[in-house]
């Protein structure tokens, strides 16, 4: 796999990864007691998104180089059927 493939995978995991992430620790104004005025009261109070942007980072890292190593150990899409037992 060419590295262009892989930053591609990673760039995709990242983004499904931020978007799972951005709710984890997000105060809003409502909970705070503090609404600035023209604002709604559902906005965050602080976004903190430097945070959010290390810990997506990280756990993209971790998924990506579990699926590297899946990958490298020989297995593949094609090999699900033979993993997940049937029931009969």
């Amino acid at each position: 796999m060419d590295a262009f493939s892989m930053f591609a995978i990673f760039f995709v995991i990242w983004w499904v990864v931020l978007f799972a992430v951005l709710p984890f620790g997000v105060r809003t104004q409502s909970e705070n007691q503090e609404v600035t005025l023209g604002t709604t009261e559902s906005a965050p109070s602080l976004h903190r998104m430097g945070r959010s942007l290390l810990v997506t980072t990280l756990v993209s890292v971790v998924i990506t180089a579990v699926f590297f190593g899946i990958l490298g150990a020989g297995y593949s899409f094609d090999d699900l059927p033979r993993i997940i037992p049937t029931f009969d």
